[in-house]
Parts: C-alpha cells; structure tokens; sequence
C-alpha cells in the first residue's frame, strides 16, 4: 500500500465515557496521561493501528483515520482536484508531527501525516 493508514481517531462529547467504553469492549489500554486528557492507544504485538480517543473539536468530530503522505501540499491539492476540501491546512504540532485535514467529497473527514522520506 503505497499510501497506509497509520492512525486512528474516535472524538466524542465525553472523553472518559469514550475511554472507558472502548476500553471495555476491546480490551484496548487507553492511557490519558496528557494534560489534553487524550486517550492514547497503542497497537500490540505488531498488530493493527495505533490511535486516540478524545474530546470532540471541529473539525475532527467522530472517526477519523489518518494516511502517510510524504507531501501533505501535493495531497491536499489532490484531494482539492477530486472534489475534497480542505478542513486543516499543513500544521506542525509540538514535538514535530505535521498534520492536515480534509474532506472528501461526501463530507467524511480524512487526515493526513506527513512522514519523512
């Protein structure tokens, strides 16, 4: 797969409800020592993807899953010819990970990280 996904996100109006149900019903160690309160979960043993669950903010509401990119601007304009839109520009987050966000023609949205080469 040329482009993987390699996050996941689930946002919500309750965090903890969120962590606590996700927790419950896949067995998933969802750890909230964040300032943020973000539910980081890890992917074990080699198997799926990593993710997060947190508190609901636009333009990310519901579930989003996130695909590497080495161009984040040449996706974006992509996306923008196919008839997506987008929601995040190109943005660099403390730490160092860059991040954007679109919408796909039919609203769902989809982010995108951009890995080095």
């Amino acid at each position: 797969m040329k482009h993987p996904v390699v996050w996941f996100e689930v946002n919500g109006d309750d965090a903890k409800k969120l962590h606590g149900f996700y927790g419950e019903l896949f067995g998933w160690k969802v750890a909230v020592d964040n300032p943020m309160d973000y539910g980081m979960v890890e992917a074990e043993k080699g198997r799926g993807i990593p993710g997060g669950i947190g508190k609901k903010d636009a333009p990310s509401p519901g579930v989003t899953f996130y695909v590497s990119t080495p161009s984040i601007d040449d996706s974006l304009a992509r996306a923008k010819k196919l008839g997506g839109s987008t929601l995040m520009p190109r943005t660099q987050l403390p730490g160092g990970t860059i991040l954007a966000l679109f919408a796909d023609p039919q609203g769902n949205t989809i982010g995108l990280v951009e890995e080095a080469a």
